[in-house]
């Protein structure tokens, strides 16, 4: 057991190592944040609310403001106006402001930022306490073993250097560096983007298990769309400094709140169509709308795995051009006419579907497609494209 202390372990802030959470509904709230550098607006009234032991993430373009938010819960920028609220409390308002290293709060940034000269144990052990360990009868080596069980690491790498590490085991370390302290709450600032496909994925379920277990309430903020939608319990979409939307990973995907959402989250079939009585008519035919609130001329709104290729059926097209991913393919389609017609149409629109069999898709091919579930209707006014 001591072998995971066979580098010098500097202690730093106490941790909270006792005692359980707080049962406050809502663990973090951001309530009217702004924030401006200079004359340059990046957050314009964002409002957050994250319930204790789920899973946040922050997905956004880049500039959209989502690092810069995350920076204002850590408490490493004062925010102009609106107010931050950890476990009830005040961390930052117009008449409080709790400095970063008082707020308890867990940080992962992007690069890991760990310790070149310690090993895995000293930059694990770095922010743990032996005042407060003494609480519960535990040694910093009985926290160690703990931690490297909690993130999946083997005891093994205690001794070596961070430079000595993939980077998926850098990661780990990272977030058991964060987590030794048991924060309050765990902000975790694209910890994932510098891996590579694979490793991500793994890492990124690693993670996720691992938080789950711990019980620790974690605001991610990514630009990856996929990353966003399969790690959290709640998605944020924020664009130009606003709150666009927030809701489950999957009422964010299939129910956006305008098209600019739709088209960040994912690939997004758009087409005219008319709407009535909750109905769209378009080229793919007709379509049930989801909790329509427009009538008459519409943007519709499809997913590509809606658009299924079948044996036969009204609605027609030929395969343009198709990308081979493996598993799946992505095919561009000429729809021919209006829907019900058979005769072909150099200026029918184009859309994009995904389906399992190359066979089925081959360019040139004429195809039968059916549209499963319902599209999402959009007023024109609202602005985004439509198919060619």
């Amino acid at each position: 057991m001591n072998s995971l202390l066979d580098s010098p372990t500097p202690s730093g802030d106490a941790a909270r190592l006792a005692g359980g959470p707080r049962s406050d509904e809502n663990h973090l709230l951001v309530q009217g944040v702004e924030k401006s550098f200079g004359a340059v607006p990046v957050l314009r009234g964002v409002s957050l609310a994250v319930g204790k032991g789920t899973t946040t993430a922050i997905v956004g373009p880049s500039g959209s403001g989502k690092t810069t938010l995350l920076r204002v819960i850590a408490g490493f920028e004062v925010p102009d106006a609106g107010s931050v609220l950890v476990s009830g409390q005040t961390v930052a308002g117009a008449q409080a402001f709790v400095p970063a290293h008082k707020r308890n709060i867990g940080y992962v940034p992007q690069d890991g930022a760990l310790f070149p000269h310690l090993s895995v144990a000293g930059n694990i052990a770095f922010g743990v306490s032996r005042k407060a360990l003494s609480v519960r009868g535990l040694s910093v080596a009985d926290r160690l073993l703990e931690l490297f069980e909690l993130v999946s690491l083997e005891p093994d790498l205690a001794a070596r250097r961070p430079d000595e590490l993939s980077g998926g085991q850098q990661q780990r370390v990272a977030l058991a560096r964060a987590l030794a302290r048991e924060p309050d709450l765990l902000l975790l600032d694209e910890p994932f983007s510098a891996l590579d496909a694979g490793l991500r994925a793994a890492t990124r379920k690693a993670v996720a298990r691992t938080l789950a277990r711990a019980g620790v309430t974690t605001v991610l903020v990514t630009h990856d769309q996929s990353e966003a939608l399969s790690f959290a319990d709640q998605v944020g979409v924020i664009r130009d400094g606003v709150v666009a939307q927030l809701g489950s990973p999957f009422v964010v995907y299939t129910r956006p709140v305008d098209l600019q959402t739709a088209e960040f989250l994912g690939d997004a079939v758009i087409l005219d169509a008319d709407v009535s009585r909750g109905v769209a008519r378009c080229a793919l035919g007709t379509i049930p709308v989801r909790s329509p609130s427009s009538e008459g001329k519409v943007l519709l709104m499809l997913r590509p795995e809606q658009i299924r290729i079948v044996d036969s059926g009204p609605i027609r097209g030929t395969v343009l051009e198709t990308d081979y991913f493996g598993p799946m393919i992505t095919a561009r389609i000429r729809l021919h006419g209006p829907a019900g017609s058979n005769a072909q149409s150099a200026s029918g629109p184009v859309i994009s579907i995904r389906h399992w069999n190359a066979l089925l898709a081959r360019p040139g091919t004429d195809v039968c497609l059916e549209v499963a579930g319902e599209a999402v209707a959009f007023r024109p006014a609202e602005g985004g494209p439509t198919a060619e």
